[in-house]
C-alpha cells in the first residue's frame, strides 16, 4: 500500500455496485451493537439485503446470520465484500474477494488502499474505498424517491 492520494472514484461503480448487490459479505461485523460495523449492517438487512458475517472470532449468529471465519468458507455466490478492517488487512480481504469470485469489494469509510482497489478492478471487480456503504445507500435511495415517475 502506499500514502498516494486517493484516485478518483467512479460514480459509476458505486452506483452499479448498489444496483446489484444483495448479497454482502461484511469483513470485520462484530457481535456489539453500538459498533459503525452493526448499525451498517444491520441498515442493510433493513433494506431487504442479505448480509453475511466474516470475523473469526465470531461463534454466535450475528443479526439472525451464521457467521464465517473467512470468504471462502461461505457456500454461496457473494455479490459484495464490505470491510471494516484497517487499511494495513485489507490486501488479504481484496485478494481473496478476488479469488472466491465476489463482483465488488468496498473499503468503509476511513479505509483506503488504493493499490488493492486497483487489484481488484484489474481482476474485473467493481471498488470503492473511502465511503460508507449505508451514507451510499441512503443516497441513493433519496435521490430516487425525487425522481419523478
Amino acid at each position: 500500500m502506499t500514502d498516494q492520494p486517493m484516485a478518483p472514484q467512479s460514480p459509476d461503480d458505486v452506483d452499479a455496485i448498489l444496483e446489484f448487490a444483495r448479497t454482502i459479505a461484511v469483513v470485520g461485523l462484530t457481535d456489539r451493537p453500538a459498533r459503525d460495523d452493526h448499525e451498517v449492517a444491520r441498515y442493510l438487512q433493513g433494506q431487504g439485503l442479505r448480509v453475511i458475517p466474516v470475523n473469526p472470532r465470531l461463534t454466535a449468529p450475528v443479526l439472525g446470520e451464521r457467521p464465517y471465519p473467512d470468504l471462502a468458507s461461505i457456500p454461496e455466490p457473494i455479490d459484495l465484500v464490505d470491510v471494516f478492517r484497517r487499511a494495513e488487512f485489507t490486501d488479504a480481504h481484496i485478494d481473496e474477494a478476488i479469488a472466491v469470485g465476489a463482483r465488488a469489494v468496498w473499503l468503509q469509510l476511513g479505509i483506503r488502499n488504493p493499490d488493492g482497489i486497483a487489484r481488484a478492478r484489474a481482476a474485473g471487480l467493481l471498488a470503492a474505498q473511502d465511503r460508507c456503504l449505508m451514507v451510499e445507500h441512503r443516497r441513493r435511495r433519496a435521490g430516487r424517491a425525487r425522481q419523478p415517475t
